[in-house]
């Protein structure tokens, strides 16, 4: 059975669902990041297998192997150092990346440009994203919480209303996504673009899913980042509409804090005392306020 060198030192892990573990090391005198991914077992969810959804295990391994894929422009992944499979999964090193991180604006402007270059499609590219955790949402009940809450018919409308609005999303152009687009992922600027590493949610999807994702956590106004990402795209030689655009980051993002809220506030939901004494929680609180920061893109929706 596979285990970890003990002179490895430990990493927060990331959130993918074929994550084993994250160290720090050292291959060959230069100082590596090694990241343990499992292979999915006969109990496993079949998600995992299947290369299009967004929880694939193996994709960032996949991206290690063919690192042009995901080579700029805008993004450029980190380089890798070695990718070795066994039986029980696969350990992918990379380079550890110690640097100033890249300004919101200029990683906004950078997925922009990654997502308007043309670009070659392979087959375990996620396809899915936001639908596929939608799905999951949905075999789990929806959002039962947020029906507890003064949000109840805001989040009743737009769940109901979820097929009619992804729909909207699609008309955006496709482009590539990098799937995971947080600050804690983009590292460092090589040159005049991101590095960017956890490439585990990478696929295709509707131009403007990455900002609509990157929104929740970055300070600018949505508007700022908007409009940073569309001059990114141009840069590249696409041609967006921008309101096919706004309605797909405008999607990605509401979509994604509702079922963030949802998820913070089921984790609390059993304990003892009444539901809204627990909307200061310090697991509940971001998330409550990520949700209210969007007011003006969940408005547009409800429209």
């Amino acid at each position: 059975m596979w285990q970890p060198d003990p002179a490895w030192t430990p990493l927060p892990a990331g959130g993918g669902p074929a994550t084993v573990g994250v160290w720090r090391a050292v291959h060959e005198g230069t100082a590596a990041v090694v990241k343990r991914l499992g292979r999915p077992g006969p109990d496993d969810q079949p998600l995992l297998e299947d290369r299009a959804h967004a929880g694939y295990w193996r994709r960032e391994a996949e991206v290690a192997m063919s690192s042009e894929v995901v080579d700029g422009p805008g993004l450029v992944p980190p380089r890798y150092l070695r990718c070795d499979e066994d039986e029980d999964g696969i350990t992918l090193w990379s380079e550890q990346v110690v640097a100033e991180p890249p300004t919101s604006l200029l990683v906004a402007r950078s997925l922009g440009r990654f997502a308007g270059a043309p670009y070659d499609e392979p087959a375990w590219a996620a396809r899915r994203t936001l639908t596929d955790r939608l799905a999951i949402a949905e075999s789990r009940g929806g959002w039962p919480t947020l029906e507890r809450t003064t949000l109840a018919d805001v989040a009743a409308h737009l769940w109901s209303n979820r097929a009619r609005l992804l729909a909207a999303r699609d008309e955006a152009p496709r482009g590539r996504v990098h799937g995971d687009a947080v600050p804690a992922n983009f590292v460092a600027t090589r040159g005049d673009a991101v590095v960017a590493v956890d490439w585990q949610g990478f696929g295709v999807g509707a131009v403007g899913t990455d900002l609509g994702y990157y929104a929740l956590s970055a300070r600018e106004d949505f508007e700022v980042l908007l409009a940073t990402f569309l001059d990114g795209v141009v840069e590249s030689g696409g041609s967006p509409d921008p309101a096919a655009v706004r309605t797909a980051a405008t999607v990605m993002a509401v979509y994604t804090v509702f079922s963030r809220a949802e998820w913070a506030l089921s984790r609390v939901a059993g304990g003892e005392g009444a539901l809204a004494g627990k909307f200061g929680h310090p697991s509940v609180a971001p998330h409550l306020r990520a949700l209210q920061r969007q007011a003006p893109q969940i408005e547009s929706l409800l429209g």
